[in-house]
């Protein structure tokens, strides 16, 4: 987690292991963040329907959001178990077509509601990051902690997820680690040619990431996202 929380953990855990005899070597990588809740689809379901909420149930839910994307609707996607720290890594985010130039400012105007200046994340298939980015010899960068340079020749591509300075705070995707977001921008790019989704935070200004069902559906219905994707249920307004 690159934020206050990763390094409370991060700076305990090497003091702890600078005490003791704990031997490094036993430590193994770490790939996925995915620590919190979880919520089935018969729990999601009962709380749909204690809302009376307008939804269904998707067969093909790449297909779907993929196509809701390139008609320029913003998505609230929530999946599997909740990402630990303060990015959102695909199970509790905010997703957008980026190749919009203007996505930016209607993110911000519409859900966001934070300074103009600010960067969207850009979410790519893990074997396409060589052909956007600098890498600088990484191969990917799983928890969006670091920035690259876009090529140059892409830039135009994916206006929306672009900062002033031609970087993206970029998040590497893969069908290892996350599956269910792996196949939706998979379909998105082959619909579109572009492997990258616009890529933020599912929360308002101020608060913190939604953690559960509730939590997502007070969010939806208090900014201006067009669909709510909550497991296999879509949920619209």
């Amino acid at each position: 987690a690159p934020d206050d929380s990763g390094i409370s953990v991060g700076c305990s855990m090497l003091t702890y292991a600078n005490s003791t005899k704990f031997n490094k070597k036993n430590l193994n990588k770490i790939t996925s963040n995915y620590w919190g809740n979880s919520y089935s689809n018969s729990n999601i379901s009962n709380i749909l329907n204690s809302y009376k909420l307008n939804y269904r149930k998707s067969k093909n839910l790449p297909d779907e959001i993929s196509k809701l994307l390139i008609d320029s609707k913003l998505i609230g996607w929530f999946q599997g178990r909740s990402e630990f720290g303060q990015r959102s890594l695909g199970n509790r985010s905010i997703l957008a077509d980026p190749r919009k130039k203007n996505i930016k400012d209607i993110v911000n105007k519409s859900i966001k509601f934070r300074e103009k200046f600010r960067p969207f994340a850009p979410a790519i298939l893990d074997y396409c990051f060589e052909d956007f980015f600098e890498t600088d010899g990484e191969r990917e960068i799983n928890f969006m902690e670091k920035t690259k340079n876009f090529k140059k020749n892409k830039i135009n591509l994916v206006k929306g997820v672009v900062h002033q300075d031609g970087s993206g705070r970029v998040q590497t995707v893969s069908k290892n680690y996350n599956i269910k977001f792996y196949e939706l921008i998979q379909e998105f790019f082959k619909k579109t040619g572009i492997p990258i989704l616009l890529n933020t935070s599912f929360n308002l200004n101020g608060e913190p990431i939604v953690e559960t069902p509730d939590d997502a559906i007070r969010t939806f219905f208090s900014c201006g996202l067009d669909y709510l994707v909550i497991e296999d249920f879509i949920i619209s307004k």
